[in-house]
Formats: C-alpha cells, sequence, structure tokens
C-alpha cells in the first residue's frame, strides 16, 4: 500500500485538479502550474495521511477479497482452496469494494481537500483571508480532518460515498478480475505461482484498465469532496452529475482520463507486488518457525 501512494500520488494531485480544479488545462498544462505555483512540493500535498492509513485500507481490500472467495469456494464447492469461478471473482471483488468504502471516503477526503488547497498554510495568510479561494484553509491532515468534522459532523466526513460506492464497487471487479486472467496468462505451464515480473505486468494493466473505466464516477467522486474547502456548491452525487454536465457537457466526465490511466499502471503494480512478496516472504517465515 505505502508502495502504490509513494509512486502514485504526484500523478493522483494532478488527477484532482484537473477534475475538480479551474484553469489547469491539459494534463501537461496542469503539470506545469503546480510546478510554477507551488514546485516539486505541490505534487506530495495530502499524501501523509494515505499514506498512514493504507497499511489498514489495504488490508481490508486485500483480506475482504481473499475470505470472500475462500468462503464461496468452500459454500459453492466444498473447498475453500478450490480455484475461483468468474462469479466467485465478481462478488469477492464487490464486496472488497463495497466495504473498503468505510474506511476510503474519510481517507480520499481528507487527500482531495489537502491537495485542492492550493497555498501553503500560515498563520498570517489564514488571519487574512482565511476563506478566499487559493487561501489555506488547513494546517494539515489531523487538523483538516477534525475541522470537517467539528464543522459538519459524521456526514461531512463521508461526503462522497455514494459516488465512492459507485466508482469502487464496479472498480473493484475489473481490477481484481483483469489482475487474475493476466496473471493466469503470464504464468508458464507447470509453475505454481507467477512470476514478479508478471506480478508486476498483470497488476499495472488490471491498474491501468480499472482506473481508466472508473473515472467519469471519479470525476464526480472529486468534485463533491473537493467542494466545501472555498463554497459548497453541489447538493449531493445527482446534483453534481447534473451540474457537471449542464455546464461543461460530457466531456467534464473525461477529464483526467490519460492521467488516470497512467498512473493506474505504476500504482497498481506496486501494490500488486508488493503484496504478493509480502505474503511469500510470510508464509516462507511460518514453513521455516513450523516446519
Amino acid at each position: 500500500g505505502i508502495a502504490s501512494v509513494v509512486v502514485g500520488h504526484p500523478l493522483d494531485t494532478v488527477k484532482t485538479r484537473l477534475q475538480a480544479g479551474q484553469g489547469y488545462g491539459n494534463t501537461l498544462k496542469c503539470f506545469l502550474t503546480v510546478y510554477r505555483n507551488e514546485s516539486v512540493t505541490g505534487f506530495f500535498k495530502g499524501m501523509s495521511f494515505p499514506m498512514a492509513t493504507t497499511g489498514l485500507y489495504s488490508s481490508v481490500v486485500f483480506g475482504v477479497f481473499s475470505s470472500t472467495q475462500r468462503f464461496l469456494g468452500q459454500l459453492r464447492h466444498g473447498d475453500a482452496a478450490a480455484a475461483p469461478s468468474l462469479a466467485d471473482m465478481t462478488v469477492a471483488s464487490s464486496v472488497a469494494g463495497f466495504v473498503s468504502v468505510a474506511i476510503g471516503t474519510p481517507v480520499d477526503l481528507v487527500k482531495i481537500r489537502l491537495q485542492m488547497q492550493t497555498q501553503p498554510y500560515s498563520k498570517a495568510d489564514v488571519k487574512l483571508k482565511p476563506t478566499a479561494p487559493g487561501s489555506p484553509v488547513y494546517r494539515g491532515p489531523i487538523h483538516c480532518f477534525w475541522t470537517i468534522l467539528q464543522k459538519e459532523g459524521i456526514a461531512g466526513i463521508y461526503r462522497g460515498t455514494v459516488a465512492m460506492l459507485l466508482r469502487d464497487v464496479p472498480g473493484y471487479c475489473v481490477y481484481f478480475i483483469p489482475y487474475a486472467v493476466f496473471c493466469d496468462w503470464a504464468t508458464p505451464e507447470g509453475c505454481i505461482s507467477p512470476s514478479p515480473f508478471s506480478v508486476w505486468l498483470a497488476g499495472g494493466v488490471a491498474g491501468a484498465i480499472s482506473w481508466g473505466l472508473c473515472t467519469p464516477m471519479d470525476v464526480v467522486k472529486s468534485r463533491l469532496q473537493a467542494d466545501g474547502v472555498y463554497l459548497n456548491q453541489y447538493k449531493g452525487t445527482l446534483d453534481c452529475i447534473l451540474q457537471s454536465y449542464q455546464n461543461e457537457g460530457l466531456k467534464v466526465f473525461f477529464r483526467g482520463l490519460t492521467v488516470n490511466t497512467v498512473r493506474g499502471f505504476p500504482s497498481s503494480a506496486a501494490m500488486f507486488l508488493g503484496y504478493e512478496l509480502s505474503l511469500k516472504a510470510m508464509k516462507r517465515g511460518q514453513t521455516e518457525t513450523n516446519p
């Protein structure tokens, strides 16, 4: 999880600015604008909170997915270790996506609020213009979390939950299933498990597919969660969809598509490779301890 955050966060910042910000133009212009105005540190805004929580988040996603597969294998085939069918993987992926939203929504909210705060925080700035667009509002992730909680309550912390469910439930289906298919395709006959390179490649391809297909709902989620840094524009998911369409047309839902797809490859490749290698290391350790 940590590997995924470090690799993907700079592009995630660009993606969020393109989707929820104004005046950034295309991907290259957005890169240059962020760098010119905020230097390299601008690309890493909001990274600390996802970094601190990614262990829990990734454990839940992968744990729920694999546990659901084992449960379905035992229920349908009488063997928890039975090779999962496409239906089993679909159900397991959907359950993992549904459960992950409980943890992922507050984390994404804080990340996006900090990413959309385009200036570094200083007390002098806040005294002058605390709510003007472009002026800093949050000192950091903890301050951001507590500020939202105090002003908006639990509902504020879970702003964008519906959009995130609509993104992540189908999103994890087109994440885990392509990964399993490509891993199986890249593993030679007679090999028990795929090579690290196969895992890296399959994870990257699965991530690119998943993030590319989920971009429309990712745009809606980003806009809903960014809404509230300086003003409140949207009443909910449907209102956000309608306003975005009326103001900017159908193309608005494909903002950040290129950077989302490109970011999905290294981020997911790092995630799956880290997961598989960690799992192998732990299994090897258990075997050595309990021969």
